[in-house]
C-alpha cells in the first residue's frame, strides 16, 4: 500500500505540466511574434539586414538579435518535452507519436504554414522553416529513441559541436549539394521539383542536435533522478558554461561560426559585432549564446508566478496552435494595410518573395510602429489561445495532442 502511493505521488508530479518550460517557451513564441510583425510590416525588412553592420542601428540590431532566441529555445524545449514523454510511453509508443506528429508537422509547414506565409494559393515556393525542421527532428527521432539516453545525449553533442566543420565545404555534385543543403547547411539556393519550388531556411541536422541537447535535459526534470535544488544547480552550471564557451571560441574567432566578428570604427558596432552570430544554420556559438540564456531563465522562472508569466504560460502551453494562429493574424494585418494603401489584388506578387501583399520593398512602418504592432498581434492571439488551452485541459481527444 505504502509503495502503491509512493508510486502514484511520483507518477502524479511527473506527469504534471512544468510551468517554467511552459513559460519560457510562451515569452519566447512572444517574442517571435516581434521578428514576424517585422518581416511583414517593417518598412526596411525587405531592403536592410538588421545584422549588416555597415547600415543597421543598435535598435534594429537588437530587435532582431533578440529573437535569434527563440527558434533554439523553441527547439531545445521540444527537445526537453520528448523526454518527460518518455517517462509515460513506452518506446513503442513514443516513436509512433513522434513519427506520426512529425509527419504531420512537415505536412502542416507545407500546408497550412506555408500559406499562412504567402498566401499563393498556387503554392508556387514552400520556404521551409522550424516547423519543418521539429517535423523531420521528430522523425529523426522517432528512430534513435530506441537507444538509451546517453547515446541520444552524446549524439546531441557531437552534432552542436562539430557540424561546422562542414562550413567551408565544397560540394561538386548537384545532388549532393542539394542534399547537404537540406540536412546540415543553408545557402538559399532554390531547388525545382517538378512545378514547385524550395528553399530551406532551416537545415534538418544541426537543429535536431538541439532537439537532443533539450532530450538530455529534461533528465533533470525527473523527480525521480534529480532534486529541485540538483536541477536549478545543474541549469545555472551549464547554462554560464556555455555562455563561457561562446565568449571564449568568439574571441578566438577560429571555428564553431560562419562570421567572424572585427573591430568596427564605433565601439558599440564592435559589440554588435561580437554578438552578431549565424542562425542559419545555427552555429556553435549561436547555439551557445542562445542556449546557455536559456537555462540560466529556467532556473529563474521556476517559483515565479505572476500576471505576466500567466500569459506567457498561456501561449506556451499552446504552441503550434499559437504559431499557426500569430502568422495568419500578421499577415491579415498586413492585408489590411495593402488594400488601406489604396492597392488592388491584382499588385500582389509583382515581386519576388515569398510574402503576398508586400506590393513594394519600402512598404510598412518605422520600428517604433512595429513594436506597437507587435504588442496588438498578442492581445489578438492571447484570448483564441486561452481559449484553445482550456478546451485542450479539458478534453482528452487524440488529435489535441498534434495541435
Amino acid at each position: 500500500m505504502i509503495f502503491t502511493t509512493a508510486n502514484q505521488t511520483l507518477m502524479n508530479t511527473i506527469t504534471k505540466r512544468i510551468q517554467s518550460i511552459d513559460v519560457l517557451r510562451g515569452i519566447i513564441m512572444a517574442l517571435m511574434a516581434l521578428d514576424h510583425t517585422r518581416d511583414f510590416l517593417h518598412i526596411d525588412a525587405m531592403t536592410e539586414d538588421p545584422t549588416s553592420m555597415a547600415t543597421t542601428t543598435p535598435f534594429l540590431f537588437f530587435t532582431r538579435w533578440i529573437t535569434h532566441f527563440c527558434a533554439p529555445t523553441f527547439v531545445f524545449l521540444s527537445g526537453a518535452s520528448i523526454y518527460l514523454q518518455s517517462i509515460r510511453k513506452t518506446k513503442k509508443e513514443l516513436a509512433w507519436f513522434l513519427f506520426t506528429r512529425g509527419l504531420w508537422l512537415i505536412i502542416a509547414e507545407l500546408t497550412l504554414v506555408g500559406f499562412g506565409w504567402s498566401f499563393d494559393y498556387f503554392f508556387r515556393l514552400f520556404f521551409l522553416q522550424v516547423i519543418w525542421a521539429i517535423g523531420c527532428s521528430m522523425v529523426i527521432l522517432s528512430g534513435l529513441i530506441f537507444f538509451n539516453y546517453r547515446v541520444l545525449a552524446a549524439l546531441g553533442i557531437i552534432i552542436t559541436l562539430f557540424h561546422n566543420l562542414m562550413d567551408h565545404a565544397t560540394i561538386a555534385d548537384p545532388d549532393l549539394d542539394a542534399a547537404a543543403n537540406l540536412l546540415i547547411v543553408t545557402n538559399f539556393a532554390p531547388y525545382t521539383v517538378g512545378p514547385f519550388n524550395f528553399i530551406s531556411a532551416y537545415a534538418v541536422l544541426p537543429w535536431t542536435g538541439i532537439m537532443l541537447l533539450g532530450f538530455a535535459i529534461g533528465k533533470w526534470y525527473n523527480t525521480a533522478v534529480y532534486t529541485a535544488q540538483q536541477r536549478k544547480k545543474a541549469l545555472v552550471t551549464f547554462g554560464l558554461s556555455l555562455i563561457a564557451l561562446f565568449i571564449v571560441l568568439r574571441f578566438i574567432n577560429n571555428y564553431g561560426d560562419l562570421q567572424p566578428w572585427s573591430a568596427q570604427a564605433i565601439p558599440v558596432y564592435t559589440v554588435l559585432s561580437f554578438l552578431n552570430v549565424t542562425k542559419y544554420p545555427p552555429s556553435l556559438m549561436y547555439a551557445c549564446m542562445t542556449l546557455g540564456p536559456a537555462l540560466l531563465a529556467l532556473a529563474a522562472l521556476e517559483n515565479i508566478q505572476n500576471k505576466f508569466t500567466g500569459i506567457m504560460n498561456v501561449f506556451g502551453r499552446v504552441p503550434f496552435f499559437y504559431y499557426l494562429l500569430h502568422v495568419y493574424v500578421i499577415h491579415l494585418l498586413c492585408v489590411v494595410v495593402f488594400y488601406a494603401e489604396g492597392y488592388e489584388f491584382a499588385d500582389n506578387f509583382k515581386l519576388q518573395m515569398a510574402f503576398g501583399f508586400r506590393p513594394r520593398e519600402n512598404f510598412g512602418y518605422s520600428l517604433g510602429i512595429i513594436y506597437l504592432l507587435w504588442l496588438l498581434v498578442l492581445v489578438i492571439c492571447y484570448y483564441p489561445s486561452r481559449w484553445y488551452n482550456n478546451y485542450k485541459s479539458n478534453n482528452k481527444k487524440w488529435w489535441l495532442s498534434y495541435v
